[in-house]
């Protein structure tokens, strides 16, 4: 097993991401994560969205935030991303954003295969299997 993939985002803070204090509000760092883990996953070679054309779907199950230091508008931030885990049918990513090298915030989110016809959990896609095992480190 070597080390996992990281995929890494630069965000500029828009002024529409902070709350009335000038702080970026707490939902927004989930929407970074989704951009970064979306860039990571078009890594294994397929955009999300061609996953979810193919029947699949990842839903959320879990996600958890620790705050470490304020952010503001016109900061810019590093945010990054891995695959912590993956199951048959289970995939954790990990998250970590910076300020100037600082540590603002560190995040995870689980994720449960979903067919997208049934609704139902399933087991990962043979399509993306592979892929994101490479991502994750496990040599295959």
């Amino acid at each position: 097993m070597s080390a996992p993939t990281i995929e890494e985002l630069e965000v500029e803070v828009r002024y529409a991401e902070t709350d009335q204090m000038g702080v970026v509000h707490h939902a927004n760092y989930l929407i970074w994560f989704e951009l970064v883990r979306t860039a990571l996953c078009k890594r294994s070679g397929y955009h999300y969205a061609e996953i979810e054309e193919s029947g699949f779907l990842m839903m959320v199950t879990n996600v958890e935030v620790s705050y470490h230091r304020g952010i503001h508008y016109g900061d810019s931030v590093s945010v990054s991303c891995w695959i912590e885990a993956m199951r048959s049918r289970t995939i954790k990513f990990t998250y970590r954003i910076e300020r100037s090298g600082e540590l603002a915030a560190t995040g995870r989110t689980e994720h449960v295969w979903i067919d997208r016809v049934t609704r139902k959990p399933c087991r990962m896609p043979p399509l993306v299997k592979e892929p994101f095992a490479r991502l994750a480190g496990n040599q295959s």
